[in-house]
This record gives structure tokens, sequence and C-alpha cells, in this order.
């Protein structure tokens, strides 16, 4: 039903808007069960997605590491090998 929510804190560039609002849509859809809510439903859903993802902006804007930033390159190259060692597919 869902992808992964994957992790939006520590990356140059930072998070965009559009991935947090991403995130936030596939919280609400785990959650509620449901990709589309019904017309009943809508506005609570809506909602809830604007309220994660504005929380979920909160969060990220003040948390603090003294890593260095990753790089999605980098670690999309990463993921991407494990998935083919994992499933035994080429990449």
């Amino acid at each position: 039903m869902c992808r992964n929510i994957r992790v939006l804190h520590n990356f140059a560039p930072p998070a965009t808007t559009d991935e947090v609002d991403a995130a936030a849509l596939q919280y609400v859809r785990k959650i509620s069960g449901t990709t589309r809510p019904s017309a009943a439903n809508q506005e609570a859903f809506d909602t809830a997605v604007r309220a994660v993802a504005e929380a979920t902006q909160t969060l990220l804007d003040q948390l603090v590491t003294k890593a260095p930033p990753r790089d999605r390159e980098e670690e999309a190259a990463k993921a991407r090998e494990r998935a083919a060692k994992r499933f035994g597919t080429a990449s």
C-alpha cells in the first residue's frame, strides 16, 4: 500500500517541502489503512496530512547532529546495493 517512509534528516541539501509532504501523506495512508479516503473522510485525512507535515518540518528544523550531512546519491546507491543482495537482483 505504501512506499517506505525515508529518512529526511541530515542531508545536503536539506529535505524539501515536497519530501516532507510525501512522507506525511505516506504516514497518514499507513495509519488510516487507506490510500484514498471516502468523501466523508477526505477533510479529516487532509487535515491529518497537513498536521503531520508541519510536525515533521518542526522536528527536522530542531534536530541537531555532529555528523556530516549525507549525500542523497550515495545513500540511494547503498540502498540499491542492499536491495540487490536481499532480493538477488541486479541493479
